[in-house]
């Protein structure tokens, strides 16, 4: 039991740790002289940055990624706290169900998030508010790590919904 424990601990903040990263890092897409998320735009030859702000046409569209990805990101780790605080509460047999809605508004978050980017990337990178051109590039890393955590997070929330707490 205690290994299956630690392997739900350490899943639950390796989902977190995925959510971070791609919060929070600049490569949502990537170009040969430039790196870009949904904070700033950074030219690689130059080393500078400029922040994404209103002034853009599609800032809602932005807004709308950077709101969700840092909703997923405090729904995982509330989700963390509430279940370390159900290991101690629930009683033999009951199921971790709190816990797994937390996570699965977690993995629900990212998702949307992250099909809001893809669906509006074209819009996005075509932008003439840009001082270097951004529309030749790919999917970067931290793009990537997104959907890898709406999958880690997608799972540990049915874990938590099949898992009772046994003695």
């Amino acid at each position: 039991m205690l290994i299956l424990l630690a392997f739900i601990i350490v899943f639950h903040i390796t989902s977190a740790a995925l959510l971070f990263i791609s919060t929070i890092d600049n490569a949502w897409w990537v170009g040969d002289n430039f790196s870009t998320d949904v904070w700033r735009v950074c030219s690689t030859n130059t080393s500078t940055c400029m922040a994404i702000t209103d002034q853009f046409r599609e800032y809602q569209s932005i807004q709308a990624v950077q709101a969700t990805m840092i909703l997923s990101t405090i729904f995982c780790c509330v989700g963390f706290l509430v279940f370390i605080l159900q290991l101690f509460r629930l009683k033999q047999g009951e199921r971790f169900v709190l816990t797994s809605i937390i996570q699965l508004l977690s993995c629900l978050c990212v998702m949307i998030a992250a099909s809001i980017y893809t669906d509006r990337h074209e819009e996005l990178h075509k932008s003439h508010e840009y001082s270097i051109e951004v529309s030749e590039g790919q999917y970067g890393y931290s793009f990537v790590l997104a959907w890898i955590a709406f999958a880690f997070t997608l799972i540990s929330g049915v874990m938590y919904l099949v898992l009772r707490k046994r003695k």
